[in-house]
């Protein structure tokens, strides 16, 4: 689970042929990865650029997850290109994950441990202090009467702040999220969207992968659709 902030020199927003393009956060080029035996990437393509927030949209199988876990180093490469942060994911997969918050289906919550407990190993992963661990629970609702409660006794929801505080205190630069709004009430749901926004607009980039299409769409800055393990379509809103 990360999020940073952007600094630049000189003349800030003004475009100036001077300055070089930045490099994209994610860039991939007919990448092919496997399950097993089965290409669940075949030739994707896909460029983000920081501060997006990108919508990976696509039925059941499409191979949003396995985009989603490629891109956090974890899957191997079979073909093709992938730079992840600045690394090659064919040759350096281990180096981008220290800069990615990946929250998936499971929520990667130790169920013995306390609210405040989860939170804080994660936070530890980036040196976070006691204020950014007590922000982060406080962002997401699971300060006060939750924070000493251990994870197995919490509801699906609470699991679900849970591990986005963690997310949040782990101050990722990439936001990798698998159906994030599961299990939130309306309120939660509300939060975890301030806090993508808020993210985004420090300079975080955001992959979701949902089925949620009203929130979703009404989120993102800009829709993949992901079919059959390729990139269909990949254009700015």
């Amino acid at each position: 689970m990360s999020s940073t902030g952007n600094e630049q020199g000189g003349d800030v927003g003004r475009p100036s042929s001077d300055r070089p393009a930045s490099r994209p956060v994610i860039d991939l080029l007919d990448v092919v990865a496997t399950l097993g035996q089965f290409p669940a990437l075949s030739g994707a393509t896909l460029r983000v650029d920081s501060g997006e927030i990108v919508l990976l949209r696509g039925p059941n199988g499409a191979g949003k997850t396995t985009l989603l876990r490629l891109c956090a180093g974890l899957l191997p490469v079979i073909r093709g290109d992938a730079v992840v942060m600045g690394h090659d994911l064919v040759t350096d997969r281990e180096g981008v994950r220290p800069h990615v918050g990946l929250l998936g289906h499971q929520n990667g919550l130790y169920g013995d441990l306390t609210v405040r407990e989860n939170v804080r190993f994660w936070g530890a992963t980036v040196g976070a202090s006691d204020d950014e661990i007590a922000a982060a629970m406080e962002r997401m609702g699971v300060a006060d009467r939750l924070a000493a409660v251990t994870v197995n006794k919490l509801s699906a929801g609470q699991k679900r702040r849970t591990a986005l505080a963690g997310l949040v205190a782990r101050r990722a630069r990439l936001w990798l999220l698998d159906e994030p709004h599961a299990g939130l009430d309306q309120r939660g749901r509300d939060e975890l969207d301030s806090t993508l926004r808020q993210a985004a607009g420090a300079g975080a980039t955001i992959l979701v992968a949902s089925h949620e299409l009203d929130r979703a769409e009404s989120l993102a800055t800009r829709i993949v659709d992901v079919v059959a393990g390729q990139v269909h379509m990949d254009g700015a809103r």
